[in-house]
């Protein structure tokens, strides 16, 4: 492993990209004493990490395509995550509404086998087959936490009041929901504490083999100024542009490929009062999640569409933001609308080209591929899930483990990342505590700031007495101490970062706050530069 005396710019291990798994290793590698650079072209978390359905899930649906241990790594991982990260992710009930004439077109492998077998199902996923898959989710990843299924007589429940009349069974099952983008950054702070360089609005540019080392040339997005970096390995964690990295980076022979599938969400008025999340199934075989959101709307989502180009921008579609309407409108008594859409987002998956002959059907399992032929080792990393995404980090160290000789063994299970040092039950009893060291937070704010920042609330709020003591006001409880904390401890540079990303906060903010914010930002960037040349 590298010499820590050694010149700036000269690392064990240099990854290319700023999402999940590029964060989830490098601060892996960190921990386990590796020498670690990454660059990330944009903003942390600004391609599909901030863009997901916001679950740490098992995916019940991918039982169905006998994807069994993906799903139990998963089960597993989900109470495992919840416990390092109390502050960003949190329980959730799940309500999945059956109606025994429902019937779906579905291309799955059990599907299929069950038409063979059952040709009179013709498609319908029968009411003991869900029960056989919560079953097996119940019991595939050693469950503690969580509550487990249970069946809701909707007729009966205040589950039942949102829905159509027809629906008057469900189950009741357990998962989490997380802070996607906030599980990133908190990634990237924990790994810089343990001495990683994170390197934000960096692109590198090429990386060329030169013996047994990489020579990494780097551009500032922003500056436009240029430097070379050496690392005996490179990771390839380009999520989307992976394929790209291969071919016009490393310009590499490997004959790997992404498969871009985007998955558009949207975001309503708030739909019903109590805070349990619906799983929806369509008839063509799809599901969509129904799920509180930011306190005061519901996230409806997501799609499955191909994707041609990762340099486009996803955007919801027309038609994706039409097809979520009719599959809510299939279960809600209340009829949605565009109208009713006040947000939408779309981000690009970029899953393992396994030769699935859809979109959904593409595996979200992750694989990992070694080149080494060359000399300088590379690692390339395609798929995965939020998820999975710190046992994809511990098997891509294992990849990496013949390479350095002695490296520390895995050490990330349970250890709390940033503002998480309490436990899951005790959450409420902190939103509350949090209120009463500051009154003029009220429940609501209170509330935000620990699912944000945990107990490092504290610290960003300070000695405060009032609101007007955390400066100025940008709306929506974000104040100037806030965004000065994102600007100096999390890598926010714009009001994108801040509102879109470290926070939700642009759901509910104008165009003018948002000028307004992004114009205070770039004051207070140019007046810590002008101190920092004195």
């Amino acid at each position: 492993m590298a010499d820590r005396t050694e010149p700036p710019g000269t690392y064990d291990l240099f990854i290319i990209g700023g999402g999940i798994n590029g964060c989830g290793i490098a601060r892996d590698a960190a921990g386990r004493g590796l020498n670690v650079g990454l660059a990330e072209m944009n903003d942390l978390a600004s391609a599909t990490s901030s863009a997901s359905t916001k679950l740490f899930h098992g995916g019940l649906r991918y039982l169905e395509y006998f994807e069994f241990r993906l799903v139990r790594e998963s089960l597993i991982e989900r109470e495992t995550l919840m416990r390092a990260m109390p502050h960003i992710s949190w329980p959730m009930r799940f309500v999945l509404p059956f109606h025994r004439d429902m019937r779906f077109e579905s291309s799955t492998p059990t599907s299929k086998l069950l038409n063979t077998v059952m040709p009179w199902m013709k498609g319908r996923r029968p009411s003991w087959l869900i029960r056989l898959g919560l079953f097996l989710y119940d019991n595939l990843g050693g469950r503690e936490i969580l509550p487990g299924t249970r069946t809701l007589d909707l007729t009966r429940a205040p589950e039942g009041r949102p829905l159509k009349e027809r629906f008057r069974h469900a189950y009741e099952y357990s998962d989490c929901w997380v802070q996607d983008s906030r599980l990133v950054v908190l990634n990237a702070r924990d790994a810089e504490a343990r001495g990683a360089d994170i390197l934000t609005r960096t692109r590198v540019t090429v990386a060329e083999r030169d013996g047994d080392h990489w020579r990494i040339g780097l551009a500032d997005r922003e500056t436009g100024a240029t430097r070379t970096v050496t690392a005996r390995m490179l990771v390839n964690a380009g999520g989307p542009w992976a394929g790209e990295i291969i071919r016009g980076v490393v310009r590499s022979n490997a004959t790997d490929t992404v498969r871009l599938v985007r998955g558009s969400h949207i975001v309503c008025r708030k739909l019903y009062e109590h805070d349990k999340c619906y799983f929806f199934q369509g008839t063509d075989g799809r599901i969509v999640f129904a799920i509180p959101y930011e306190q005061d709307f519901t996230l409806i989502g997501t799609t499955d569409s191909e994707q041609d180009d990762p340099d486009r921008r996803p955007e919801c579609t027309p038609e994706e933001r039409d097809y979520l309407i009719a599959f809510a409108n299939a279960y809600f008594r209340e009829e949605l609308t565009a109208d009713d859409v006040v947000w939408s987002y779309s981000g690009v998956r970029p899953l393992y080209d396994d030769g699935a002959s859809s979109a959904t059907a593409a595996t979200r399992d992750y694989t990992l591929k070694v080149d080494d032929a060359g000399g300088a080792p590379l690692l390339n990393i395609f798929g995965g899930k939020i998820t999975t995404y710190r046992r994809l980090a511990e098997s891509a160290l294992d990849r990496i483990a013949p390479f350095f000789p002695g490296l520390k063994g895995k050490w990330t299970a349970g250890v709390t990342l940033p503002g998480g040092d309490f436990k899951v039950v005790e959450t409420r009893g902190k939103i509350e505590d949090l209120a009463e060291a500051y009154p003029f937070l009220g429940h609501r704010w209170a509330e935000r700031m620990i699912r944000h920042y945990g107990t490092e609330s504290w610290t960003i709020l300070g000695d405060a007495r009032e609101a007007a003591d955390l400066g100025r006001d940008f709306g929506h409880t974000l104040t100037e101490a806030e965004v000065r904390w994102l600007m100096t401890r999390e890598y926010a540079r714009t009001a994108e970062d801040v509102l879109f990303r470290r926070t939700r906060l642009g759901i509910r903010a104008t165009e003018a706050q948002i000028a307004d914010l992004d114009g205070w930002m770039q004051d207070a960037r140019a007046e810590h530069g002008a101190h920092a040349a004195q």
